[in-house]
């Protein structure tokens, strides 16, 4: 799913810059599978810059192609509202409401996840709204115009990257092959939201689809690849 960051001349001056006295030694971290971005302590994401530690997933290039695929879809920016579901460092509602009149909500299950999501809201001067909920057993109450969702999407038997193991694994991971969460927000939503947009496992494309369509069977629905041609987002625009 997720493969470590190639390591960069920039890298390694923002590293020694950061630590001067004991470079060497977080050199070795990171050249045996620590992420460089939990050590350096912050990432550029789409139009904004974003904190990150353990207690966050490290925000992928994947999930900004996301962002810019959504802004695209929207005709008008103005007074929308917008969730994200599993925010986790709040990086796609924050670049969402960054250069937008959105009207943001960001929810998570992780209270220290939701620290470092208002955290970085402060950061980028946005206002945006974090909630604590567990989608997997509560409703989504409100109505909204665009909801969005990277949620845990690996099943437990995928291999994935040896670095994701100093990521938290409850951003990574959930059962029925990875299909619990999609499934879970789908039978949540109420009304019929202007835009539906999940970024996906590569292989999750036909199933996520037909639970689709068992909630909007009239929705226009796309499977979509990523820029290295892997399929990695799913939309659906209700009717």
């Amino acid at each position: 799913m997720f493969s470590q960051r190639t390591l960069t001349d920039l890298d390694k001056k923002l590293l020694q810059e950061k630590f001067p006295t004991t470079y060497e030694e977080q050199l070795k971290k990171v050249e045996n599978g620590y992420p460089i971005q939990y050590l350096l302590g912050d990432v550029p994401f789409f139009n904004v810059q974003i904190k990150v530690n353990e207690n966050v997933l490290i925000p992928r290039f994947e999930t900004e192609y996301l962002v810019e695929k959504i802004l695209n879809r929207v005709e008008t920016k103005q007074n929308l509202k917008c969730l994200d579901l599993c925010t986790g460092s709040g990086c796609i509602a924050i670049a969402m409401a960054k250069d937008t009149n959105f009207s943001c909500t960001g929810i998570d299950i992780s209270t220290p996840a939701l620290k470092v999501a208002k955290e970085n809201a402060k950061l980028n001067n946005v206002v945006v709204e974090f909630k604590q909920l567990d989608i997997l057993k509560e409703e989504i109450e409100e109505e909204y115009d665009i909801i969005v969702a990277n949620p845990p999407y690996i099943g437990f038997q995928e291999p994935v990257d040896n670095s994701t193991r100093y990521e938290p694994q409850i951003a990574l991971f959930a059962e029925e092959n990875g299909l619990i969460f999609y499934r879970k927000i789908l039978e949540s939503i109420k009304n019929k939201p202007k835009l539906i947009a999940f970024e996906i496992g590569e292989n999750e494309g036909i199933a996520i689809k037909n639970l689709a369509i068992q909630r909007f069977p009239n929705a226009s629905i796309s499977i979509e690849k990523d820029l290295a041609g892997k399929i990695r987002y799913l939309f659906i625009e209700p009717n």
